[in-house]
C-alpha cells in the first residue's frame, strides 16, 4: 500500500548505482517507445540473439551505433540481416548525459559521449541472465531505461554470478545507472510481471534501453 500513497524514492543499490524511480514522465515515455518502434522495424531491426553455445537469448534486441552481438561490437548485423547498424542519434546521448548528471553528479557524467545502444524487448516469459557489460573499452556509467511492463531486476557484485546481489522493481519510467566500482557488476532480469504496463502507454511488453560509452576510437 505504501508505494500506492507515496512517491518512491532515489536509492542508491551498491557504490556508483543508482536507481531514480520515474525518471521518465508520461510524454518522455512514449516519445522513448515511438522511437524504438522505429528503430525496431528493418533492416537491421529486432532479432533473436543466438549465442556461441548455440542457445538463444529469450529477451530480442535491436542496436544503435555499433551492433553488439556476444561478445563484440560489429558496424553491421553479423548475425542478423547483415545491414548497417542504424545510427545512434545525438538526442539519446543527451539523455544519457542527463541521467548520469541525475544519478551520479555533473563530474562523473564529465565527457561522456554516448554512443552506442542495446535495446531489449521482452515479453511476459522472456528473461535475462546474470552477464557483464564488459565489451566496451570506455569506463563510463551503463544508463538503463524502462518502458512498459514491470520487472525484477537483479543487480549483483562484480566477482560472482550468484549473491550478494539486490533485487529492485523497476517500473516504467525508471531509470538506473552503474558506474565507477559497480561498472563491471554482474546483473539479470529473472522475472517480468506481464500486464503491469502504464495503461496509456500502448506497450504489451517491457522494453529496456540501455545506453553506453564504447570508446573504440581511443583503442590504439
Amino acid at each position: 500500500m505504501d508505494t500506492e500513497l507515496f512517491p518512491r524514492e532515489r536509492a542508491e543499490i551498491a557504490p556508483g548505482a543508482v536507481h531514480l524511480p520515474d525518471w521518465l514522465d508520461t510524454t518522455a515515455q512514449r516519445e522513448l517507445l515511438a522511437a524504438c518502434r522505429d528503430w525496431a522495424r528493418p533492416p537491421a531491426g529486432l532479432r533473436t540473439v543466438r549465442t556461441p553455445g548455440g542457445g538463444t537469448m529469450t529477451a530480442r534486441q535491436v542496436c544503435l551505433g555499433l551492433h553488439w552481438y556476444p561478445y563484440a561490437y560489429a558496424s553491421t548485423v553479423v548475425d542478423g540481416d547483415g545491414a548497417p547498424v542504424k545510427p545512434f542519434p545525438a538526442w539519446l546521448g543527451e539523455l544519457g548525459r542527463r541521467a548520469v548528471t541525475d544519478a551520479l553528479g555533473p563530474q562523473t557524467a564529465g565527457r561522456a559521449a554516448y554512443d552506442i545502444a542495446l535495446i531489449n524487448f521482452y515479453d511476459g516469459d522472456a528473461r535475462m541472465g546474470m552477464h557483464r557489460d564488459a565489451d566496451e573499452k570506455s569506463e563510463a556509467p551503463v544508463v538503463s531505461l524502462s518502458l512498459g511492463d514491470t520487472c525484477v531486476f537483479r543487480f549483483g557484485n562484480t566477482e560472482t554470478r550468484t549473491r550478494p546481489y539486490t533485487d529492485v522493481e523497476l517500473r516504467s519510467g525508471d531509470l538506473f545507472v552503474f558506474g565507477g566500482p559497480s561498472r563491471l557488476a554482474y546483473h539479470g532480469v529473472p522475472r517480468v510481471f506481464p500486464g503491469t504496463a502504464p495503461a496509456g502507454l500502448g506497450l504489451t511488453g517491457r522494453l529496456n534501453v540501455t545506453l553506453r560509452v564504447g570508446g573504440f576510437s581511443d583503442a590504439p
